[in-house]
């Protein structure tokens, strides 16, 4: 039997979601180093090339990639990949999202390798401005969106910034463009063995921007662990289940976490027995 992982990222400790943006600061040296998720590039390359066109967008010039590509792998060559920033994207388990400040002062999305996406689909996003990649989110606008594209204008090259997210899923699947898919299949599990149903999706997110472009690159690596490794210490099992309860009720809507309630409870019940 293979071992189960202790979790890399358990953000729930830090309290519930919100929407504010919550970034922070990071040593530079750690932005995309350790890959946490390295055990799943074979299957990343896989899915870049046999389905392009839904996890790979470029609107912009290929010569702005050759920076992007430095920055992430050392290297702007596109060596056996069609572009440098797929080239990139290849050395490493997050998803590479390239924004830049058009004439009129508004980040737009104008490049991606999206292998993992949360519910969202890159070709409805790519060339949006930062409302648009926002929405729907509840109360995502003018407020946060406005706090977001300050911190992009003011964002320094050298500085990375940090956020998580994080939700559950039935299923380890990575690429998740859309989750009716979960969402029915949460509802035909039984209460019974939820614990080893649900399993923990986090996105870790990081924000920089390159100094010969002014471009800003935003990563997300998904990490997927069994909820019952998530659960397994008592302190965790609360602090989880504190920070499920505590969500804003409209945050908890958009996120699909209605559906899930029924099973993260059984899951809850079921650790506390375990344990």
């Amino acid at each position: 039997m293979t071992p189960v992982r202790r979790p890399p990222y358990l953000p729930f400790l830090s309290g519930p979601l919100s929407l504010a943006p919550g970034l922070k600061p990071i040593d530079p040296e750690s932005w995309l180093a350790p890959d946490t998720e390295a055990h799943v590039l074979e299957d990343k390359r896989a899915l870049m090339r046999s389905q392009r066109a839904d996890v790979f967008a470029l609107d912009a010039p290929e010569s702005r990639m050759a920076p992007v590509a430095e920055q992430v792998s050392g290297s702007p060559e596109k060596c056996d990949w069609p572009t440098a920033l797929e080239a990139a994207a290849a050395t490493v388990s997050d998803d590479i999202c390239v924004l830049m400040r058009d004439a009129d002062g508004l980040w737009r999305l104008r490049a991606a390798s999206l292998c993992a996406p949360t519910f969202w689909r890159l070709s409805e996003k790519i060339g949006e401005p930062l409302s648009g990649l926002h929405n729907p989110v509840p109360g995502a606008n003018p407020g946060m969106v406005g706090r977001i594209h300050r911190m992009f204008d003011a964002l320094r090259p050298g500085q990375v910034l940090e956020r998580f997210n994080w939700t559950v899923q039935p299923g380890a699947d990575r690429f998740t463009p859309d989750q009716a898919p979960f969402k029915a299949k949460a509802a035909a599990l039984p209460d019974d063995g939820a614990l080893d149903a649900l399993w923990f999706r986090v996105e870790r997110q990081t924000i920089s921007k390159l100094e010969a472009t002014g471009d800003v690159i935003f990563t997300i690596r998904v990490a997927i662990d069994p909820l019952r490794a998530v659960l397994s210490e008592a302190a965790h099992a609360e602090a989880f289940r504190a920070a499920w309860d505590g969500i804003d009720p409209v945050l908890a809507e958009y996120k699909g976490w209605p559906h899930y309630q029924r099973l993260v409870r059984a899951a809850l019940a079921e650790a506390e027995i375990s344990g």
